[in-house]
């Protein structure tokens, strides 16, 4: 062949028909594993067979097509005289292009009905074992059928700097084969192996301190509408903290809306939650989205400032002037982040700050959450030589759960508002004690060492931010080891409270409560704690 070939081979023949006929139009010739080939050759393109120079067709009930010395010589050859004229002689010709996709391992693995049989059939071998062939030899690798108009657009601009196009194709070929084989370790070793692998989606300015840098957000393999990369940057360019704040806003956001979908049987209220650091500092759910936005400023007007707000509502010019200026005598609020569903265009021109430090960030999909919005992918932790892995936040309170003791009827208005105490507090740094009223948040006590100081932080907080404690509901998300605490609360006017059992004192605690005229929700530790972000 003296016209520079393309090996083609994918499972999925979507495109691909098209792509051949652009590389023959630019002066290429094909050749094609059996499938591929004949979808081809039945297209009226001019295609050689694999099997026509490897000696034989597919065998093993076609496992065995491309993994020949033929193919891999053609792959692994250079330029050099002596390797040219070596493939001469063995009538293979000199492979300069492969586009290759590989079997469906990731979607038969996910698949509930798989066996290990039905995922050995899916595992493809000549695909990643071409692929490697092609980055080791340098050659122009197409492993994602998204990089085929970019390679073509490349071969038709003239090949310009072709080493580091070259070398990025090689790359992500590499990631992919890597990541592919991850998967199957992780199949087959049943928990003995695991990994995280994931690809530049974008730089941060800098990483959680200015000195920690480079920083970068990776995005791994996934199907989830709410992962940070599914939200489109509309204002400003955001960084490490303000995409660890969007993480913990999704995790509130996400409870709140799955309990209320379980308890108010699908009708989920307007969400407003806002953050520092990663924990709610205002949170509020109504059915009219300007109440929620003026009772999540009113938590804690104080500590919105400089904060994040998410919602599950488009944000309108009326609602963006809320969010600025609600609960202030002059002047307009200053926010670091917003993540909305949908926003208008004079919304956005109205949050604008100088140097756009207001960054806005858009998903549609924040518009419909659930029971089914919940994050499912295990949580992963690096700690120094490894890291930790445990199944995500899923737990979800469930009024009627059996084992869910109601102690004094907490009524259906307390019953909401220790929803949304739940949903906060179980997305907040443990130990955590937090308060809610009218279903709005007026206190959250969170990451102390001791229950009682986890009470004490959060009347101070609802206190200092202009609430009376009394008459409102609290969470804590795990039992009171002592009557410390329930007395403290007791004494603040506190009227019903949701927490675990498990404490040797559980009696006692119960008793206190009752002395006080606090009614209380009971979930044994082990099925409801809800300790969060150690």
């Amino acid at each position: 062949m003296s016209k520079r070939v393309a090996l083609l081979s994918v499972y999925r023949k979507e495109g691909i028909v098209d792509f051949a006929r652009a590389l023959i139009a630019l002066d290429w010739e094909i050749i094609a594993s059996g499938g591929t080939a004949k979808v081809l050759s039945d297209s009226g393109l001019v295609v050689l067979d694999v099997a026509d120079f490897v000696g034989g067709g597919a065998v093993l009930g076609h496992r065995v097509v491309t993994l020949s010395r033929e193919v891999h010589a053609g792959l692994l050859a250079t330029r050099s005289e002596s390797d040219m004229r070596e493939l001469a002689e063995l009538g293979v010709p000199f492979i300069d292009l492969v586009c290759v996709d590989l079997y469906p391992l990731v979607e038969e693995v996910a698949n509930p009905r798989a066996t290990v049989a039905t995922v050995i059939e899916k595992t493809d071998i000549g695909g990643p074992t071409i692929l490697r062939s092609a980055a080791k030899g340098r050659r122009v690798v197409i492993a994602d059928a998204q990089d085929r108009e970019l390679v073509l657009r490349w071969l038709q601009s003239g090949e310009p700097e072709c080493e580091m196009f070259v070398n990025s194709l090689v790359a992500k070929a590499e990631y992919i084969v890597a990541q592919y084989c991850l998967v199957s370790a992780q199949y087959h070793g049943h928990g003995q192996f695991a990994g995280l692998m994931g690809e530049l989606h974008r730089t941060l300015a800098y990483g959680e301190n200015p000195w920690q840098t480079p920083a970068g957000f990776f995005s791994v393999l996934h199907s989830d509408p709410l992962a940070v990369d599914a939200f489109r940057l509309v204002v400003g360019s955001d960084g490490f903290n303000n995409v660890c704040d969007l993480d913990r806003l999704l995790q509130t956001i996400t409870h709140v809306a799955a309990a209320f979908d379980v308890y108010c049987e699908g009708n989920v209220p307007a969400i407003a939650i806002g953050v520092k650091h990663g924990n709610a500092c205002g949170a509020a759910v109504a059915q009219d989205a300007s109440v929620v936005l003026q009772r999540m400023i009113g938590g804690d007007p104080e500590a919105i400032f400089g904060g994040s707000v998410m919602t599950n509502f488009c944000l309108t010019e009326h609602l963006a002037e809320i969010l600025l200026t609600a609960h202030l005598s002059s002047g307009r609020r200053l926010l670091d982040c917003v993540f909305v569903p949908e926003i208008t265009d004079g919304a956005i021109a109205m949050l604008r700050r100088k140097r756009d430090k207001c960054k806005v960030l858009v998903n549609p999909a924040l518009g419909c959450l659930g029971l089914q919005s919940l994050d499912t992918a295990p949580r992963i932790r690096q700690v120094r030589g490894g890291f930790l892995m445990q199944p995500n936040y899923r737990f979800v309170l469930r009024m009627d759960d059996p084992a869910l003791v109601n102690i004094g009827n907490v009524d259906t208005e307390q019953m909401s508002s220790l929803l949304l105490a739940w949903a906060v507090g179980s997305t907040s740094n443990s130990n955590t004690i937090t308060l809610v009223r009218d279903s709005y948040l007026i206190g959250n006590g969170v990451g102390q060492q001791s229950r009682v100081s986890a009470a004490k932080l959060a009347l101070m907080r609802a206190r200092d931010a202009g609430h009376s404690p009394s008459g409102a509901v609290a969470y804590s998300d795990s039992f009171f080891p002592f009557i410390d605490g329930p007395k403290i609360l007791g004494e603040a006017g506190i009227r019903a409270v949701l927490t675990s059992s498990g404490s040797v004192n559980d009696a006692q605690v119960i008793k206190a409560f009752q002395e006080w005229g606090v009614k209380v929700l009971m979930i044994p530790d082990k099925v409801g704690r809800g300790f969060s972000h150690h």
